[in-house]
Order: C-alpha cells, then structure tokens, then sequence
C-alpha cells in the first residue's frame, strides 16, 4: 500500500461523503479506493469511517485523522514543488469553473499567454454560470460575479463589471424606447430574465439618477440560466437586459444593441474567485489566481467604494 495515496483517497471520501465520487474524482477505481482505506485502517488499527449503503460518515478518529492528513498533503506538495522546481515551474492538472461569457470574451483569448508562461498546467476549464460543487466535483476554484451565497468558501474579490441596458433595435421599433426605467414595469415593454443559480429566478436591478432610485423586476416572456444565451435573447429582440459593458461594447459599435437611460447608474456586479477552505492553494492554482487578477485588473478593476457615512 502506497500510504501517500491512501491518504489522498481518504481524504477524498471524507471530502465528497462517498467511496465512488473519491474514485471518480481520482480517476481509479472505486474497488482500488475501498481497498486503500481497509489497509489504511488495518494499519492504523481504528475505524476511520462508518459505511452503511446510503453514506460514509466519519468517525471521532477518522475525523482527528483527517485534520492531520490535510496537513500533512499540504506540506508534502509544497516539499515536492519546491525540491521539483515547480515553485517557479508550476505544473499538473488544473479544474476551474467560469462564467460563459467571461470564457468567450476575455479568458480564453488570454490563454496563449498563461499557457506560454505555464506550459506544464494542464487546464480543465468548465464553462457554465451553474452552481457548482466544489468538493464534489473536485473543482479547484470558481470564478462567478454577484454576492457568493456560500459563505464558506474563500473568495477573493477579483473585479467589478460594470453594468448598463440595453435593447436590439428591432425590439424598440417593436414596442417603442423607453425613457425612464420605471417604463419597463406593468406596461408593453418586457425584459430578458436572467435565472441567477443562487436563487433560481430572475433578480431586480437598482437603478439611481441622482437621488431618484428604482428598482427594476419587469416581465418576461424568456429567462435563461446562461450568459451567452442571455446575450443571444437579447439581440435577438426578446427585451431589454442588462449587461456589463465587456459583453455589450461590440454590439454597442456595430449597432446591434442601443444603449438606454444613460443618465441612469446601476451598481457595479463584483467578480469573485473562490475556492473550499480545506482545498490546499498549490502553486499552480496561485499563479492562476495572480493571472486572473491581472487580468481582471485591465478588463474590469475593483472599483474603490467611497465610506459609508456614519
């Protein structure tokens, strides 16, 4: 028995809660998993964890076991990446989980960049605005905008996008421009709904001229659960959306979209990147981290809040 990656399957059961989604997120067999933990707890000569056929919960000992290995996996990775030279030459396999858009527009465009100076990571890049799982589905990290609902993750704040409205010029021939944002509310006009994953179902936009305030909901006929579908309805001509300024500036330049009430402002949507807590920052996910904050740093900055007076 391999000891190192006995406990790397452990620590992977603990983390996902089953035998098949350690070994799926492995890559081996959920036999070769089962076997590694009996021989891990044969020589340790304690239960670590109670199997019954719906879950596997840790036990007192497995749980105090955990703790250390975590630790200790931690420390053996920065050993090898230091002795290896990975410290300055990153280098394995990669998860992350990004925005549609962001993907189309910015990242991937970018990659050559990152691949040139990284050529040893290995990317496996998600491309949805889904909720994800990170410890079920071994993901290293995401990068999502909006207020994160999981207050357990580690987030860092990464960017702001900044937003404005917009409509396909079919649809105002269609249904007329509105001049003020509180046209959209009970009248002719519908929007594109935006399905946030969070919550399920479209949120309304805080729209301020000077200190005139609105809140936005609207109706729709199409709510979609993706960006570049987001983007497609609404060029298209199913309503006026919301877009931040890095989707919307070559349809803006084309004439594809027009912009409307450009005397109304909306609040910035932060850009987070997050990550589990227990999820060891290896020196391939940091440099991916310092890319993307350089990155964002050019195509949407963090935007410094003045204080809050008291």
């Amino acid at each position: 028995m391999d000891r190192f990656d006995a406990m790397q399957a452990f620590a992977r059961v603990v983390e996902t809660g089953s035998f098949t989604k350690a070994a799926e997120t492995l890559q081996i067999g959920k036999t070769s998993v089962t076997q590694m933990i009996q021989q891990l707890e044969a020589r340790l000569r304690v239960r670590l964890l109670n199997r019954t056929t719906r879950k596997v919960n840790v036990t007192a000992d497995g749980a105090a076991y955990y703790e250390r290995v975590v630790r200790l996996l931690a420390e053996l990775d920065d050993v090898e990446t230091s002795l290896s030279g990975a410290a300055t030459v990153p280098r394995g396999r990669l998860r992350v989980d990004v925005p549609s858009p962001l993907a189309r527009l910015i990242l991937i465009p970018a990659l050559p960049g990152f691949h040139a100076r990284y050529p040893d990571i290995q990317l496996d890049m998600g491309v949805s605005d889904r909720r994800v799982d990170l410890i079920d589905e071994n993901v290293d990290c995401v990068v999502r905008g909006g207020e994160l609902s999981d207050q357990s993750l580690i987030a860092r704040h990464v960017g702001d996008l900044r937003l404005a409205v917009y409509a396909a010029p079919g649809y105002l021939q269609r249904a007329g421009t509105p001049t003020h944002p509180g046209e959209l509310e009970n009248t002719h006009h519908r929007i594109v709904g935006f399905l946030w994953a969070r919550t399920g179902k479209p949120t309304p936009y805080a729209m301020q001229r000077q200190d005139e305030r609105v809140q936005v909901q609207g109706r729709y006929v199409l709510a979609v659960d993706d960006g570049n579908a987001y983007l497609a309805a609404g060029l298209a001509g199913m309503g006026v959306f919301w877009l931040p300024d890095y989707m919307a500036a070559e349809h803006l330049a084309n004439g594809e979209l027009v912009r409307l009430f450009e005397d109304w402002q909306l609040e910035p949507m932060p850009l987070y990147l997050a990550f589990a807590p227990n999820r060891h920052v290896s020196a391939k996910l940091r440099v991916f981290i310092d890319w993307i904050v350089a990155l964002m740093a050019q195509h949407a900055p963090v935007i410094e809040r003045a204080p809050e007076r008291g």
